[in-house]
């Protein structure tokens, strides 16, 4: 189980990273006024937020 939880750790980490920069995107996509690109990242992070949740829920119950 101890692979299981350092592998949770390290995927939480990465998520919490691409989200980062996926705000990042997001705040210079809102700049440029480009309509597209800031739904886009908008679901990105919505989803990258929901994957984070599941993977702390599963650290939660180990």
């Amino acid at each position: 189980m101890v692979k299981r939880k350092k592998r949770l750790k390290k995927g939480i980490k990465s998520l919490k990273k691409q989200i980062e920069f996926h705000e990042d995107k997001l705040e210079e996509a809102e700049r440029r006024k480009d309509e597209n690109l800031v739904r886009y990242y908008e679901k990105e992070i919505k989803a990258k937020e929901g994957d984070l949740d599941r993977k702390e829920d599963q650290l939660k119950k180990q």
